[in-house]
């Protein structure tokens, strides 16, 4: 590996040899000297290389007009080009000193959050919040964790204020038949996304319908209309006001919302299509229900790929990041999967137990995931009672169970704060694609489960050296 710091003191000393007029005795002077001209060299390849991008005559006459300006001796050329290379040398050493202590902050705050380790709250600490008189089926929370967005399958939305726990606006749901004079839902929504800046409300329906709304004011904006089947998976683009959604006619559309315009539709999904996810990148990911597929769809390239793995209809996904992903599905599986590789990194069967009778017991369904954004933490929710959180392993290679929160129902929706500070679930009394059976025990309502973290002792937390 070429140790940059002696070759900046070569170049220093043939810099200094030049402007003296003086030869260096022995066999470093010569050395100096040859490795100073294959610097010349270097930088005049480099020189070179760039003007290529000019057309000639501006080179000609860029040429020309240097000429004039200044006739400089062969001496004095080497010297300006030692100089010129020794500057480049200089800066690329601050470069990568500044990108040694960026990477030593990182793995520091790293190392750091992996001693922090989140604990299971008191049943005291989870909040209940009830306004939806059938079960909620979807939520999403802003980018600001100020307030929190749920509907259910009784058409209607309601904007909640975190802190406090009251309603801030409800949009009604209307009765069947009313859609020509009703502004909003008339039948079960199923799918919602909050643009990242806050701005955009989207919702998706049973009716083919997506409805996008001032997030703000709730105000009613736009009507999309396209897709041949029941919205199920809605998703804003990072950064953007791109909406991706997904229905059960096995299509993904790509809409733009400032422009209150349709993009384009992707298809390959062999089955409803049940879930959908996106992050910064142009691209998103979706469960396709019983083709047992999921598939990540490169909008720019207008290709997909295509990952095999759980046993069942796969019902719900979310990335973890722009590399890894989480699944549930009705066999009763959580899978980890990577964005480069077909099968999963990691399955845990029967991740939420099991319910019949002896000899014939079948796993709880997964009927929501959800992962904290960049971390190792996500968390699943069947109909098993409780809400369960799982760190990843290292590299993704498997899910150790953390801990359980009782919730009564189905968890139909889980999203976490883009703090970490807390985890919502929309909880409902069906399951949100059906009505296969009912728990009359649960309650159809929004539950805030805050997750407290603690230092482990100082033996724990000592990074090793």
């Amino acid at each position: 590996m070429v140790d940059k710091r002696a070759i900046l003191l070569r170049c220093e000393i043939y810099i200094f040899t030049i402007m003296c007029g003086t030869k260096v005795d022995g066999d470093s002077g010569g050395k100096s000297k040859l490795r100073a001209k294959k610097a010349i060299s270097r930088h005049n390849e480099e020189i070179s290389s760039d003007s290529e991008t000019e057309s000639p005559v501006v080179s000609r006459k860029r040429q020309s007009k240097e000429e004039t300006d200044y006739d400089e001796t062969p001496q004095e050329k080497k010297l300006r080009l030692a100089k010129l290379y020794l500057e480049q040398l200089k800066e690329e050493e601050d470069d990568k000193a500044e990108d040694d202590s960026f990477e030593t902050d990182l793995i520091a705050g790293r190392l750091q959050e992996e001693v922090v380790r989140l604990m299971p709250p008191d049943a005291s600490e989870i909040r209940v919040l009830r306004g939806h008189k059938l079960p909620i089926t979807c939520l999403v929370i802003s980018s600001d964790d100020k307030y929190i967005y749920s509907a259910a399958k009784d058409c209607s939305i309601i904007k909640w204020d975190v802190e406090s726990g009251k309603k801030l606006h409800t949009i009604p749901g209307g009765r069947k038949g009313t859609e020509d004079r009703h502004v909003g839902h008339t039948t079960h929504i199923l799918c919602m996304a909050i643009s990242s800046d806050g701005k955009y409300l989207a919702t998706g329906d049973v009716n083919k319908l997506i409805m996008i709304w001032e997030a703000e004011t709730c105000k009613h904006l736009y009507k999309f209309t396209g897709h041949k089947g029941p919205v199920s998976g809605l998703s804003f683009r990072r950064g953007t006001h791109d909406l991706y959604s997904a229905s059960h006619d096995r299509s993904v559309k790509v809409w733009n919302v400032d422009e209150n315009a349709y993009v384009e539709t992707l298809f390959g999904h062999q089955d409803a299509i049940t879930g959908l996810d996106s992050l910064s990148r142009e691209l998103c990911v979706t469960a396709g229900g019983r083709d047992r597929s999921v598939r990540v769809w490169k909008i720019a390239e207008e290709s997909q790929l295509v990952f095999h793995g759980h046993e069942g209809s796969i019902d719900c996904i979310q990335l973890i990041n722009e590399e890894h992903m989480i699944t549930g599905a009705d066999d009763g599986s959580v899978s980890l999967w990577s964005v480069n590789k077909k099968r999963p990194l990691s399955t845990v069967k029967k991740a939420h137990g099991c319910h019949g009778d002896a000899g014939l017991e079948q796993p709880h369904w997964v009927a929501s995931v959800a992962a904290l954004q960049n971390s190792d933490t996500v968390a699943s929710g069947s109909h098993n009672s409780h809400v369960r959180l799982w760190k990843c392993g290292q590299n993704y290679r498997g899910l150790e169970p953390l801990f359980s929160v009782p919730v009564t129902g189905f968890v139909n929706s889980l999203k976490f704060s883009s703090s970490g500070q807390f985890l919502v679930a929309g909880v409902g009394q069906e399951h949100r694609l059906g009505r296969w059976w009912r728990l009359k025990e649960a309650k159809n309502a929004i539950y805030i489960i805050p997750l407290k973290r603690k230092l482990p002792n100082p033996e724990e937390a000592r990074i090793p050296e």
